[in-house]
């Protein structure tokens, strides 16, 4: 089945006079069906990344073989896989092969014998996933990684460069589990590879997220489809963000394709999807009455170089003086706009807390409350509640709670940038 993209723009495109920021929220969603669409993919490939250094002995590695067995099993037979181990070294546990009966049968025999012990070198895995993917260039190509560690600090240089390898050649769901890894070193690998990154509270979950990742790595029919924007002659893009289902910032991600035309990446897409982008554009002001085409934005998919346009938006600009217009906020930009600062309030709470500033942990997290409980952001306001006790969500009065599980504030702090849609009734 082909797949539908429908691109709609959602903004106010009335501004007062002098003002040269146009904000817009660009909604794209994914239907099988006719018209203007990207054909399948066809091949998928998807990689197993799992830490095998010696924090994993146990209970753990335990879990990650038993899960890695489930997913193998569960592969369709026209699906390619492959799977790397890593510890201060990288090795090819099983090179990529279809998911036929006899490969899987191979594959669980292979995870059976994965030993355990050494170091956390994240590099070497990358490295070793990156030459399995460039084998099936034109595949949806998806990876999992799984760790319950640290990355070695003398890594940092050297992750940097891979991860600049693999931008564009695969997509990286991360998972860590227990609480002794760090969520900023996972979030810049997904947050790099277009995945996410989530905890696994303890072994016994990481065969139900391993699945929950196959299924939805499997629904993906569409490969690397960027977001082309265009903005007239003077104009800048000051940010593009994804803020549904979850905040990627992707201004400093964009390439070039001519002058004032960039490409952003938005990664695969399958049927039934919906994302929301958030657009600031900066243009030359205009006089009362004039109307700007700040921006037209793109949907693009390429196989074997040939570019396929599957939908387009349009971004407005109006100058008034009517301030009935100009001073109404679009109600889809208000809701992202307090999504993406809820987000920010949250990560900024922790790290004062971390800290030891009482005083600043308190009222970033109140805030974040209060942003949680106007928008209806009922999954962050839960997570929150385990963090601080509310004493007014409205007005975001908070006391910080002094025992609270690592477990807790990792969880809230990895899904801090998960979003809520702007409520139907609103």
């Amino acid at each position: 089945m082909t797949t539908q993209f429908k691109a709609e723009v959602f903004q106010n495109q009335y501004l007062p006079q002098g003002a040269r920021e146009v904000h817009a929220i660009m909604t794209v969603t994914t239907l099988g069906g006719e018209g203007v669409a990207a054909a399948p993919t066809g091949d998928r490939l998807f990689g197993v990344i799992c830490d095998t250094s010696g924090s994993m002995g146990g209970e753990k590695i335990h879990a990650a073989r038993k899960a890695m067995d489930k997913i193998v099993n569960l592969l369709p037979e026209d699906t390619s896989f492959f799977i790397v181990t890593g510890s201060g070294s990288a090795q090819l546990a099983f090179p990529v092969s279809k998911a036929t009966r006899e490969n899987k049968e191979r594959a669980i025999a292979a995870i059976k014998k994965i030993p355990v012990g050494g170091g956390t070198v994240i590099s070497k895995w990358l490295f070793e996933a990156l030459k399995q993917f460039e084998r099936m260039p034109n595949a949806v190509r998806q990876a999992l990684l799984l760790t319950d560690g640290q990355n070695d600090d003398s890594d940092e240089k050297q992750l940097n460069a891979v991860l600049r390898g693999c931008e564009g050649v695969f997509q990286c769901d991360c998972r860590g589990v227990g609480t002794n890894w760090q969520v900023k070193q996972l979030q810049e690998i997904s947050e790099k590879l277009l995945g996410t990154t989530d905890i696994i509270p303890n072994a016994e979950m990481i065969e139900a997220d391993f699945r929950a990742i196959l299924e939805k790595a499997l629904s993906k029919n569409v490969s690397d489809v960027v977001l082309r924007l265009w903005t007239p002659q003077g104009a800048q893009v000051l940010f593009c963000k994804q803020v549904s289902p979850d905040i990627v910032d992707l201004t400093n991600r964009a390439k070039a394709v001519k002058t004032q035309v960039w490409d952003y990446p938005t990664g695969a897409w399958g049927t039934n999807e919906s994302r929301d982008y958030h657009f600031c554009i900066q243009v030359q002001p205009g006089n009362i009455g004039d109307e700007m085409l700040a921006g037209r934005a793109s949907l693009i998919y390429t196989v074997n170089g040939v570019e396929t346009k599957v939908a387009e938006a349009r971004i407005l600009g109006t100058w008034t003086d009517d301030d009935a217009k100009s001073t109404k906020i679009d109600r889809r930009v208000a809701h992202y706009t307090g999504q993406a600062e809820l987000a920010q309030s949250i990560q900024e709470g922790l790290e004062a807390r971390d800290r030891g500033n009482i005083e600043v942990a308190t009222a970033k997290l109140g805030k974040a409350v209060k942003l949680a409980h106007e928008s209806g952001n009922e999954a962050t306001a839960k997570l929150l509640k385990k963090v601080v006790e509310i004493e007014d969500a409205a007005t975001g009065t908070v006391r910080l709670k002094r025992d609270v599980a690592k477990e807790d504030t990792m969880t809230l702090e990895t899904r801090s940038t998960k979003t809520t849609r702007i409520p139907k009734s609103s």
